[in-house]
């Protein structure tokens, strides 16, 4: 049995902190003592703060490696730099592609999900094909397609049940009853869309349970027809931001936790494989994009295309950006993610009998470790 105690951490604990330490063993948080001190075969955590992994649920890739060509090999650099700010589990999302293409990123996250060595490939995230043209932003539209639970099944079937989120477009044909049958298997994500305010309601109450890139690639409100935002705005769906101070404002960062509430908004990153990398060409699916002063956007027409974005950086803009404390926005990069994609039983808090996925900050929030499933996968 692999058995160590974290200690002289402040810990991060239902929105408030204890100083202690936190055993683990196997991998698993066996205890969190308060006022835990170091014994020599402890690691000693100077002081720092010991938070629940970051959880991003919607990422393209970094590195310079991009999910829908990437081997699982390189699945597994892009978790190992995510490790280093902070991130313990992460959805592969894939773009809208050829079946066949597809199919093989599926079978490439398969490979890398069932390895370890940086953050967790936790699921896959298919951003498509069943998407609206109007919105389709970096999905290439000859590719788009009516809603299909049949070919759903049959990536699912490929992924091995590893596919764990997908993004729809409510207006699509055959999206609502794909979203009634599959709803409940699935967590979906209404986004890429130029839906009204019923049709976007008639998918929620079938069981749609987030939006993606919230206010980014969807029709915005007007007072007389509140369309897609304002059915997201109105009911309980998760909202995913994008808090790079590009795809939202700050101020619209602030507008939609004060309507949503702080447990019902998730940070995403949406990076692509320049995440980490200089400013130059690169691409995002079958699009090549140019990135100019860290903004990505499509070559071809100017239009922005996922981000550069790291969670540790989202979590200093989200702080920058409301003015609130650490550990209240904290939850919006571990629980509430956990809690959409249903994995709350072993990740998102620090609790004895979850997964040891824990990051450590310092006092600039700047990521010191980080330890998936007790093995230590970062440190700086």
């Amino acid at each position: 049995m692999e058995r160590f105690w974290l200690t002289n951490a402040r810990i991060y604990q239902r929105g408030s902190w204890i100083e202690g330490g936190v055993l683990v063993e196997d991998g698993v948080i066996a205890s969190v003592q308060p006022g835990r001190t170091s014994a020599p075969a402890d690691v000693d955590l100077g002081g720092a703060y010991l938070v629940p992994g970051f959880l991003d649920l919607h990422t393209h890739g970094a590195a310079g490696f991009d999910v829908n060509a990437s081997s699982a090999s390189k699945l597994l650099e892009i978790g190992r730099f995510f490790a280093a700010h902070g991130v313990t589990g992460w959805n592969a999302s894939i773009l809208t592609d050829t079946q066949e293409q597809t199919l093989w990123c599926l079978m490439q996250a398969r490979q890398a999900a069932a390895q370890s060595g940086g953050a967790k490939l936790l699921g896959v995230h298919l951003e498509g094909p069943f998407l609206a043209a109007e919105y389709k932003g970096a999905m290439p539209e000859a590719l788009l397609r009516c809603g299909d639970a049949s070919l759903f099944r049959t990536y699912q079937q490929t992924a091995g049940g590893l596919i764990s989120y997908m993004t729809v477009s409510p207006e699509v044909p055959g999206v609502l009853d794909l979203i009634r049958e599959l709803g409940g298997l699935t967590p979906i994500a209404l986004g890429h869309s130029g839906a009204d305010y019923d049709q976007t309601m008639s998918c929620i109450r079938a069981g749609a349970k987030a939006a993606t890139h919230t206010c980014n690639a969807m029709r915005l409100l007007h007072q007389h027809q509140p369309a897609i935002l304002g059915a997201v705005l109105e009911s309980d769906v998760y909202c995913e931001m994008i808090c790079d101070g590009r795809h939202l404002h700050p101020g619209t960062v602030r507008l939609l936790i004060k309507c949503k509430g702080l447990d019902r908004v998730i940070a995403v990153t949406d990076s692509i494989q320049a995440a980490g990398l200089p400013d130059g060409n690169y691409r995002l699916g079958v699009n090549d994009v140019v990135v100019c002063d860290g903004d990505a956007k499509l070559a071809t027409t100017g239009v922005r295309a996922g981000s550069t974005l790291t969670m540790d950086q989202a979590l200093r803009n989200l702080i920058a950006f409301t003015g609130l404390p650490l550990e209240r926005v904290l939850p919006v990069l571990t629980e509430n993610p956990a809690r959409l994609m249903g994995w709350q039983d072993r990740k998102g808090t620090i609790e004895p009998g979850k997964d040891a996925d824990l990051t450590v900050l310092d006092s600039n929030l700047q990521v010191a470790a980080t330890y998936v499933g007790g093995q230590c996968v970062y440190h700086n």
